[in-house]
Formats: C-alpha cells, structure tokens, sequence
C-alpha cells in the first residue's frame, strides 16, 4: 500500500486529496438484503397531508424535488442487523471464504440501538467468526463503506490479516416515525419542514463486501485504490439523530459539489476516471445526481440509480447499487465508487472488474 498527500508533495498545509494505492487486494464479493417492506412516496405524504396543506405545499414532493418514488423498510419479523448477517453470510459463500479464515470485520452502519457494545460484536457472533478477528464499527455518515473498504484494503496488503469482511445495515423507520410527527405540528414552518425533507428520503438495507489478496483469488474485482478529500468547515450543514435530520439543503449540495469537483480535479493528474465503465455513487436524489454528473462531465448512461426504488440508504446505498449492477458488468471494466458524506468528506475507490 501506497499513500501520499498531494499538498504534502506541493508544500502545502490546507488543501489536496489523501492517494491510496493497493497492489494485492481485491473485492471478492458483494450481497445485500433488501427490506421487504415498501413505503411509498405518496404513503408517506399522505400521512403529512394537514402539514403539507396548511404550508401551501403540492403533494408530489418527494417524487418531484428527490425522484424518490418509494424506500424499504424492515417488515415485522426483519431488522437491519438480521439483514447484514444475512447478506453476510451469502458474501460469504460466493467469495469461497470460511468464517474460519476472517481476520476483520468493520461495521460501517450509521444505524444503532445502543451506545455500546459495538454493533459489530453482535454481527461477529452471529455470522461465527472466530476469536481471532478483530472486529468494531466505524462511522462517517454515507462514507463508512467506502472507508471500511480501504481500512481493511490496507491491513490486508500490509499482510496483518487475509480476509476481511466491510458490513453494514440501516434502519429508517425511527427517524421517519418522530420526523412526521414534527412535521404535523402547527409551530412547523417552511423553512423548518424543508430542513428536514432529506429525512423522508431515507430507506433501509444491508450490504456486505468481503475482501481478500489478489494473488490467491485471480477472479477477484481488484481494488486498485482512490482517494479522499475533507471539507470539514461544512460540519454543521447536516446534522442528524434518530430524533430527526437537520440540512441546509442548498447550502449541503454547494458545498458537497466544490469538494467532489476540486478532489477529481486534483486526481484527475494521477488518476484516469473521466473513462470509467460504470460511476457508483451515493444515491441521494435526482437533484444530487444530475449535479454531480453535470460537475464532474460524466455519461450519465454510466451513473445507474437506485435512489427511485430504495432511497437514500446512507453508507449502504454504494455497495447496495454495486450488486444491482454487477450482473451487467465485465470483466476488465473499470468502476469508480463515489460518495460525499456529510462533514463534508469524499472519496472515490476504482475497481477493475
């Protein structure tokens, strides 16, 4: 593993991308599980009628301002973490990898019920790891994924462990629940209910990668590297519980795309990715998408969406859109992974198919 910092080789102290480089690693597998309950957009806003009336607002929004035509959510007898130990197990079994053999897990879940344990101590037990593997979550809103990905890249190449599991599972339904209950207050302004409008937008899910060396599994998606941006001035634009989510949305979306746009800049001197054969990014909305394909010139025909169907599952919404699509991939294609979390961080990880 390589890893420089641009501004560190040009003598700078505030600007540039973090570049990560792996020889030896490789996605083996990807599997989610999808919620089996459907929540429409047109439920939901049925549900905040008396609000959406008396601030003199269209129903539709969701579906006009996002694109979000529905989300899932976890039916009874479901949850998020029996989903990721799901999913989990299928990576598994498709990677050819025995519980035996795992080194690491990383939750990456926004999601959780408790403060502690870790919710990955539950999800090591269930999924049968042995004693060996080390595991704890991380968080960094939608990134988590990505940058369990590239932790686990690292301690894979750096030859402390041989496989590695990234994980992760969200619930919506908490903070959806208490969101339109405050909506349906009469002390509820525009400005107030648009500041949460991106919470209606949130779905639920299960993702999980499993990674191991390349030169021991030659059908493996080599994972070749990327890089990170922060832009941590922009902290406080979203801020969000399961009490509710809180956006400047506006401002959110300015800053998110100067950060995406000055990070591929700065990349773009080591990295090809104006000619990738598929761009993963983080599935927000239709307004979110068209402005980052328009920002970064890229073919749209390249940038699928699953945001209509599920929403925006936060740091599952990558690796969840990456199985939806890996039947139409080939090998030898070229796919970046991109996300801005809120923060504001990014990053972009390319796959050789």
């Amino acid at each position: 593993m390589r890893q420089t910092t641009s501004s560190a080789r040009r003598g700078e102290s505030s600007t540039g991308n973090a570049t990560t480089r792996f020889e030896n690693v490789s996605l083996l597998s990807v599997a989610s599980t999808i919620p089996g309950r459907v929540t429409t957009s047109d439920s939901l806003e049925d549900r905040l009628l008396a609000a959406l009336s008396r601030l003199k607002l269209r129903p539709g929004l969701l579906r006009r301002v996002a694109g979000v035509l529905e989300r899932r959510n976890w039916a009874p007898g479901e949850s998020s973490e029996e989903g990721t130990v799901d999913a989990g197990r299928r990576a598994l079994a498709e990677a050819g990898v025995d519980p035996s053999q795992v080194g690491l897990m990383i939750n990456t879940s926004v999601t959780r019920k408790h403060l502690e344990p870790s919710v990955a101590v539950r999800l090591h037990h269930e999924l049968g790891l042995p004693s060996s593997a080390v595991n704890f979550d991380i968080t960094n809103a939608c990134l988590g994924f990505i940058n369990g990905m590239s932790l686990a890249a690292g301690m894979i190449e750096s030859g402390q462990i041989r496989y590695a599991m990234v994980v992760n599972g969200e619930d919506a339904d908490d903070i959806q629940v208490n969101t339109v209950e405050r909506l349906l207050r009469d002390d509820i302004d525009r400005e107030g209910f648009m500041s949460e409008f991106a919470s209606l937008t949130l779905g639920s899910g299960s993702a999980v990668a499993v990674l191991g060396p390349s030169d021991a599994h030659a059908d493996g998606h080599r994972i070749l590297g990327g890089v990170t941006r922060a832009a941590t001035q922009f902290h406080e634009l979203c801020v969000g519980s399961v009490d509710g989510m809180f956006t400047d949305a506006k401002a959110l979306l300015r800053g998110g795309l100067d950060l995406v746009v000055a990070a591929w800049k700065e990349a773009s001197a080591e990295w090809d990715w104006a000619t990738m054969d598929r761009y993963i990014t983080h599935q927000v909305s239709s307004v979110h998408t068209n402005a980052i394909v328009k920002a970064a010139h890229l073919d749209a025909s390249k940038v699928p969406t699953t945001f209509p169907r599920f929403g925006n599952v936060g740091p599952a919404s990558v690796p969840i859109t990456l199985v939806e699509e890996q039947s139409t991939l080939r090998r030898g294609d070229r796919v970046l992974l991109m996300g801005v979390g809120s923060g504001l961080n990014t990053a972009m990880m390319e796959l050789a198919w």
